[in-house]
C-alpha cells in the first residue's frame, strides 16, 4: 500500500502522463554519434519508499543514467524467501511508478545488479539464482534477447559513444556473478560489524577469466573519456565492509592492467555505501585515479553521521540521499573540462570538483613494484606481501614491502618500520626493530631515513600489538634492504 507521500508524489506524476498523452514508454538510445555532456549515475533504491530523486533527475535531462547496483531490494523482508519470481517482481513495482516510468521512456539507461538485486546481502558465486537475476535485470533494460549480453555468464557491459576526439567510455562491471567468498574477521564492537579481512588466495576473484579477458580488450579501444562502473568501492581501503580492498590482489590486478593497456581517461563510478564521497589516489596509476560514489537514490543515512575512515577521500557527503552527475564540457579543445558532481535528491550540488581531461593520461613514469600495490606478483618464492601477512598472525614467514613511512621513539630503543603512510591504517603493517639490532651490527646508527622509501625483507613470526599484526626484529640477519 503506497504512503500518502508517495500517493501524492504518484499522483503528480501520473498528471504528467495524462498531459503527455503521446509520450511512448519504449526505451531511448543514445545517438552514439554525439558526444555526451550529463551522465547521472547512482546506485541503492528500495522500491517501497519515495524516490524525489527521480524527479530531480529528469531535470538535469542527462544525456545517459547509470545504475550501478541495487536498483531493488529483494531480500528485505526475511520472512520471504528469495526466489526470481520475486527478485522480477520488486522490478515490476519500480516499473509502475510514474515519475521512474517518465524517467525510463526520456532517459537512455544501462545497469548492473550489486548485492540486493542480486538477491542475496553481499552475495557472491555461490548464489543459486545468479543466473535467474541475469535475465531479470536485462529484461528490466529491454535489452535485445540477440544481445551478447544474454550469452554471457554475468552482465558487465561496455558502450562508446560520440565521435572520435569526444569519445565516451562506459564500462559496466559484474562485481557479484563471479565473486568468490569473502573472509569475516571478529565482531568488533567499535564499528558494530563483523569486518572482512583480505583475502590475498591466488584462486580469489572479483570478475573471473572470462571478465578479465574481456576487460583487457575494452580497455584498449579508442576512448577520451571512460568510465568503469563498479557496485562496491575501489579506491577505499580503511572501513570494514564490502571493497575491491578486500581482494588486494585482485586491486593490484586491476590497476596493473590499467597501466599495461596505457587506457587514458579512467574515472571509477562506484555505490554500495549508503552515503556519498569522492576519492583519489595518486599511487594506483601514473595520473589520478578518482573513485566517484553515489549510495543511495533513497537509501543513505537521513541523519547526519561522521564519514567513514578513507584516507583517498577529497570530500565527504556522510549522509543524505544523493546521485551523482559527470558534466563534460567538449569545448575546451583536446583536453575537455570533466566536472564530477554529487547532488542531493533535490538537485542541489553537494560537491562539485574539476579537472582537466589532460591530466587523465598515462605518463612515461615506469609501472611497478610496491608504489603501485602490484609487488606481490613479483616476489621470490616463499616470499610475501605485507598485505598477505596481515592474515598471518602466529606464523613465521618472509614478508618484503616498501617502506613508506619511518619513526623512532624518543628513547631510541624503538623504529618503526610501516607498509603503509599511514601508520594507523587497516591496511598497514609495522616491523619493530628493537633491541640488539639498534646497538650492535649494521644497523646500530639506523634511523627512520636509513629505511624510508627503501624495500624491505623481514623474516620472523608475525604477532599483534593492539589488535595490530607485526614482526619484532632483533636480529640483523633477519632484516635485509633488497632495493
Amino acid at each position: 500500500m503506497l504512503s500518502p507521500f508517495q500517493r501524492v508524489h504518484s499522483m503528480r506524476s501520473l498528471l504528467l502522463v495524462v498531459l503527455l498523452p503521446g509520450l511512448s514508454f519504449a526505451q531511448p538510445k543514445v545517438d552514439p554519434a554525439k558526444p555526451l555532456t550529463r551522465i547521472v549515475f547512482g546506485s541503492c533504491n528500495d522500491q517501497d519508499k519515495p524516490c524525489p530523486a527521480w524527479d530531480a533527475i529528469a531535470k538535469q535531462k542527462p544525456d545517459l543514467l547509470l545504475f550501478l547496483g541495487d536498483t531493488i531490494y529483494a531480500d528485505l523482508d526475511k520472512k520471504q524467501k528469495v526466489t526470481a519470481e520475486l527478485i522480477k517482481s520488486k522490478y515490476d513495482q519500480l516499473d509502475t511508478l510514474p515519475a521512474f516510468k517518465i524517467l525510463k521512456s526520456t532517459v537512455p539507461m544501462l545497469g548492473v545488479y550489486d548485492d540486493h538485486d542480486f538477491g542475496k546481502n553481499d552475495g557472491d558465486v555461490k548464489w543459486p539464482l545468479k543466473d535467474d537475476a541475469q535475465k531479470i535485470l536485462l529484461d528490466f533494460y529491454n535489452v535485445p534477447l540477440d544481445s551478447p549480453r544474454r550469452s554471457r555468464k554475468g552482465v558487465y557491459h561496455a558502450e562508446v559513444y560520440g565521435p572520435p576526439g569526444s569519445r565516451i567510455q562506459v564500462i559496466m562491471l559484474d562485481g557479484r556473478y563471479h565473486l568468490s567468498g569473502a573472509i569475516k574477521g571478529k565482531y568488533d564492537p567499535r564499528v558494530r560489524t563483523t569486518p572482512y579481512i583480505p583475502n590475498s588466495a591466488e584462486d580469489a576473484t572479483f570478475l573471473g577469466n572470462d571478465q578479465w579477458a574481456w576487460l583487457e580488450v575494452q580497455l584498449k579501444q579508442p576512448a577520451e573519456i571512460r568510465l568503469l562502473c563498479s557496485g562496491i568501492q575501489v579506491l577505499s581501503e580503511d572501513h570494514p565492509f564490502e571493497k575491491w580492498m578486500n581482494m588486494p590482489n585482485e586491486r593490484a590486478k586491476l590497476y596493473k592492467l590499467l597501466r599495461d593497456t596505457k587506457a587514458e581517461g579512467v574515472i571509477v563510478l562506484s555505490g554500495d555505501r549508503h552515503l556519498a564521497e569522492l576519492s583519489m589516489s595518486l599511487d594506483a596509476l601514473t595520473y589520478p585515479l578518482y573513485d566517484m560514489t553515489s549510495s543511495g537514490f533513497n537509501q543513505a543515512t537521513p541523519s547526519w553521521r561522521p564519514p567513514e575512515r578513507n584516507r583517498h577521500r577529497v570530500a565527504a557527503v556522510p549522509f543524505g540521499n544523493n546521485y551523482g552527475l559527470v558534466e563534460i564540457d567538449w569545448s575546451r579543445g583536446t583536453s575537455p573540462l570533466v566536472s564530477l558532481q554529487l547532488h542531493d535528491d533535490d538537485g542541489r550540488t553537494l560537491v562539485r570538483h574539476d579537472i582537466r581531461a589532460g591530466m587523465l593520461k598515462p605518463s612515461e613514469q615506469a609501472a611497478g613494484g610496491d608504489k603501485f600495490g602490484d609487488k606481490a606478483a613479483k616476489l621470490p618464492e616463499g616470499v610475501i606481501s605485507a598485505t598477505e601477512a596481515l592474515t598471518k598472525v602466529g606464523d613465521e614467514v618472509t614478508m618484503q614491502f616498501a617502506v613508506k613511512a619511518s619513526n623512532k621513539t624518543k628513547d631510541g630503543k624503538r623504529l618503526f618500520l610501516n607498509s603503509d603512510a599511514d601508520f594507523k591504517g587497516e591496511q598497514n603493517f609495522t616491523v619493530v626493530l628493537t633491541g640488539a639490532i639498534l646497538t650492535e651490527g649494521k644497523w646500530k646508527d639506523a634511523d627512520p631515513a636509513t629505511f624510508k622509501g627503501k624495500t624491505v625483507r623481514v623474516k620472523g613470526k608475525v604477532s599483534k600489538f593492539q589488535e595490530k599484526p607485526q614482526i619484532v626484529v632483533n636480529d640483523e640477519k633477519t632484516l635485509e634492504v633488497v632495493e
